[in-house]
């Protein structure tokens, strides 16, 4: 199955300036895409980068460049795949490229989900959708608001049959300086798991390492940790 993963290249992660310079979220947007695509590879799927400008980055995967608007974006490729031609694919999926706390389990479900159903949507938190499977030729996407119960009409409408997946994991996109705290927090508890890395930062081989990876070694490098203030977890930068 193929597996488009959007990223944007323009001003990346703008709602984490308070915490980031630009620099800084183009490398921290990077790392996190590195993850997810890492993740799709694992679980067994093709995944192919959909963004909005050249991408500078080595990535183990094929880059589709469209500087449309995310909805434009996404329709014009699901479209492309599962409309009428010579190369119509049976399903199709889309996963966001923040979602760094994703795994390959947790991907695998979506994707068994959506070989089921003619749709499969991984909601996120405040409504959004993080990841869906599309299997029907008239299913389109509508990113504005919503868009988990957008994407629900829309399915309902051309009487397709929708799974929804409910998964802690690919929920949490990483949009707010809080949910920075996410990140660390499962790459703690997957280290304390016994299902980290051998603690080499030099992994470039593409390889899911199954303690979030590149996105939690950026932010401890770039000195982020962990902080407990009035009961509540966040984090701290020394």
């Amino acid at each position: 199955m193929e597996v488009l993963v959007p990223f944007s290249t323009d001003r990346p992660k703008s709602r984490l300036s308070a915490v980031l310079t630009p620099d800084e979220r183009t490398a921290f947007s990077r790392a996190m895409l590195r993850d997810v695509l890492d993740a799709i590879g694992e679980a067994g799927e093709e995944p192919r980068v959909l963004a909005t400008g050249a991408v500078d980055a080595d990535l183990p995967c094929p880059v589709t460049v469209d500087d449309r608007p995310l909805t434009d974006a996404v329709n014009a490729a699901l479209d492309a795949r599962l409309g009428e031609g010579d190369t119509v694919a049976d399903r199709v999926a889309v996963v966001m490229a923040d979602l760094a706390l994703a795994t390959p389990d947790a991907l695998r479900e979506l994707f068994a989900a959506g070989r089921e159903a003619e749709v499969a949507i991984a909601p996120g938190r405040g409504g959004g959708t993080n990841a869906f499977v599309a299997g029907h030729p008239e299913f389109e996407t509508d990113y504005h608001g919503t868009s988990y119960l957008d994407h629900r009409r829309i399915a309902d409408g051309i009487g397709a049959s929708v799974a929804v997946v409910d998964s802690h994991r690919l929920a949490t996109d990483v949009d707010e300086p809080a949910d920075l705290a996410e990140v660390l927090i499962h790459a703690e508890a997957d280290d304390d798991g016994g299902d980290g890395d051998d603690g080499d930062d030099d992994d470039d081989d593409g390889d899911y390492d199954g303690d979030g990876g590149r996105a939690p070694r950026w932010l401890r490098d770039a000195g982020f940790a962990l902080e407990t203030t009035g009961g509540r977890v966040g984090v701290e930068r020394e």
